[in-house]
């Protein structure tokens, strides 16, 4: 990142551990990285590597076990409850099912409306003031109006997505969390949704942390690109040089699987075998290793720490020097 760009998010040493009959599962495990305002941090990896908790750590939906979180000059991780409530205003997060996270008993407005009359911007008396705020931010997300006292139940996934949209724009915050948002929605509508999060982007200034699976969608929409698995970061570059110069084994992997739309050019993906290495307990070491086809004992021999090979390119990966100069 650059010196001149303002950094807004900071995340240090954050960890996020849960406890089962087995041991303690490291969904989240020693991430550190920085995100200039106005920016985007993609955020990609296999489903179950800790992408979603990571988003929801750094919000404080989770608790983290260890680490901080600056934001904006602040300790998340050291706010009471009260600041974290003030805090809410600036932070926030869409998630990816649209009906499982609005209230179905709650028309468009009421969904809308309810952050604001929570954070007190408007007085219950306030109705036409609050009203007014609220058929903004619906035609701001492309709501129609005449939909103003529909339900959930009555508009199809795009819409209700719009709705979730909304309702985290309504206290214009600085930062938002998109968590798989365009998943569970068509194709077409995917595409609407994501063009809106950019306009939004543009019009107010915000940073985002992208989380997804669609590796050809975060390309376009991300400034950096950040590659989980099992809990840690592998990779963490810009979006144009990860795509034209990936580094560690299993970022190679991930991106050779992404669809190419011509049916006569020919797909290099690239097959991982091996087990998957258990997130309860890890053992130390990369915890690809077994599933990489240049793994040595070394590779397991102790934690392989995110080291930088050039400015703004981090990978862990013992042989990422090895890798880089092979492709020069």
């Amino acid at each position: 990142m650059s010196a001149s760009k303002q950094t807004i998010l900071s995340v240090e040493h954050l960890k996020k551990y849960f406890q089962t009959a087995s041991g303690q599962l490291h969904a989240v495990d020693d991430i550190n990285f920085t995100l200039a305002k106005g920016e985007t941090l993609g955020v990609v990896g296999e489903s179950g590597c800790g992408k979603s908790t990571l988003g929801r750590t750094i919000l404080r939906l989770h608790e983290p076990t260890d680490g901080k979180v600056i934001f904006d000059g602040k300790d998340v991780t050291a706010c009471s409850k009260q600041e974290m409530k003030k805090l809410r205003e600036d932070m926030q997060i869409i998630f990816q099912d649209p009906f499982a996270s609005i209230n179905p008993r709650m028309t468009v407005s009421q969904t809308i409306a309810e952050p604001l009359l929570i954070q007190g911007k408007y007085k219950p008396g306030d109705k036409e003031a609050l009203n007014r705020h609220v058929r903004q931010v619906m035609d701001r997300v492309g709501l129609a109006q005449r939909l103003v006292n529909a339900y959930p139940h009555e508009l199809d996934g795009g819409r209700r997505q719009r709705i979730g949209i909304g309702r985290a724009l309504a206290l214009e915050p600085k930062f938002i969390v998109w968590d798989e948002p365009v998943s569970a929605l068509d194709v077409s509508i995917q595409a609407q949704i994501l063009n809106l999060m950019q306009d939004i982007q543009e019009e107010m200034g915000l940073t985002y942390l992208f989380i997804t699976h669609d590796l050809s969608v975060v390309k376009h929409l991300s400034n950096q690109i950040m590659v989980m698995y099992l809990g840690q970061v592998v990779e963490i570059c810009d979006a144009k040089q990860l795509f034209r110069a990936p580094v560690h084994p299993y970022t190679k992997a991930l991106l050779s699987a992404i669809p190419i739309p011509d049916p006569r050019v020919k797909m290099n993906k690239i097959p991982l075998k091996g087990e998957l290495s258990s997130p309860i307990n890890p053992k130390p070491g990369c915890r690809f290793a077994k599933r990489c086809p240049y793994a040595t004992p070394e590779c397991t021999a102790g934690d392989i720490p995110l080291c930088e090979i050039e400015p703004g390119h981090s990978v862990a990966c013992i042989k990422a020097a090895q890798f880089k100069d092979a492709m020069a």
